[in-house]
């Protein structure tokens, strides 16, 4: 029953990045003018020691992720596989929202988690795949930036 529940869960999470992404690519280029966070969630002193990531009691943290996916503020997030915590990208509009919206997260506020959010720049690496198919040689991401060619 706890699978079938999970599994749902899943299916339901990949609907919606699939709607997403659907909806995104419609939209004019405003996510551009969001910034991009990577916040690494480790255990925080309220951990239970010798327990895996999802024997954590985490009910309250899996709800505020996805009311901010479904928000937008979150693109990406999942535990990490080794049970050192997890990740989550946040897409918003300033550094005082991303500290904002993980300060408020029940895992940190509880101390189930500690975090570290650093700025990310992500690349276009569709735009440099498509640039190096009709080139003669690739483009390297610097050369992109630059304007250099």
């Amino acid at each position: 029953m706890k699978m079938n529940a999970h599994l749902l869960g899943v299916s339901l999470a990949l609907i919606c990045a699939s709607s997403q992404s659907i909806a995104a690519e419609t939209e004019p280029q405003q996510e551009q003018t969001k910034a991009t966070y990577l916040v690494i969630y480790r255990p925080g002193p309220a951990w239970l020691v010798g327990k895996s990531v999802l024997e954590q009691p985490l009910k309250e943290h899996g709800k505020y992720m996805l009311s901010l996916y479904i928000k937008g503020s979150m693109k990406l997030a999942g535990p990490l596989t080794d049970d050192a915590g997890g990740a989550v990208l946040l897409a918003v509009a300033d550094e005082s929202e991303a500290k904002m919206i993980v300060a408020a997260d029940p895992a940190v506020k509880s101390g189930i988690f500690v975090y570290e959010m650093h700025p990310w720049n992500l690349q276009p690496w569709d735009e440099f795949a498509k640039k190096a198919k009709g080139s003669t040689r690739p483009v390297a991401p610097a050369e992109h930036q630059s304007g250099a060619h």
